[in-house]
């Protein structure tokens, strides 16, 4: 196949998951859309190395997150209520296992530093590994296992009731 039919199949692929994953980290859809757009094209004018990474997927997922936190770095602020992304939220999987109330476990995401948040989302909605989660937001194992902890208590802090899943 050539390689700029690899591409247009592998951003079909991930558009819908990295959108997801950029929307809960910006918690804008307006920042989600921009920084998994710009992660794409930076992708295919470097598309001739990330197809021969040992996992594209993830270098793409990575990608998406730098651009997210970069926003955040360069003044991007939050243009949404926190109600609009609620009553949005259930375009995402859910995130609050073991937790009733769905507006409160998100605006307190939301509160969330954003490396915090990152972890957050790529744990719980994406299901990633502390492996993969490090990869992603290039960091260490042990930097993702403190970033989740730090996450998990500034939620029960919030009055967000977690089952005991410090995994």
């Amino acid at each position: 196949m050539d390689p700029e039919q690899q591409f247009t199949d592998l951003f079909a692929a991930l558009w819908p998951r990295l959108y997801r994953t950029a929307y809960g980290v910006a918690g804008d859809r307006g920042a989600a859309e921009d920084a998994v757009q710009s992660a794409m094209a930076k992708a295919y004018a470097s598309w001739w190395r990330i197809r021969k990474a040992d996992n594209p997927e993830a270098y793409v997922r990575r990608m998406v997150i730098n651009e997210v936190i970069g926003a955040r770095r360069s003044g991007w602020r939050l243009r949404e209520r926190p109600r609009e992304i609620v009553e949005h939220a259930d375009a995402l999987p859910s995130p609050e296992t073991g937790v009733a109330d769905r507006d409160a476990v998100w605006t307190a995401v939301l509160a969330l530093p954003v490396r915090q948040r990152a972890v957050i989302v790529l744990r719980y909605y994406e299901d990633l590994s502390e492996a993969e989660i490090a990869d992603a937001l290039g960091c260490s194992r042990g930097t993702v296992k403190s970033q989740a902890s730090a996450a998990l208590r500034n939620l029960r802090s919030a009055g967000i009731e977690t089952e005991g899943d410090d995994r």
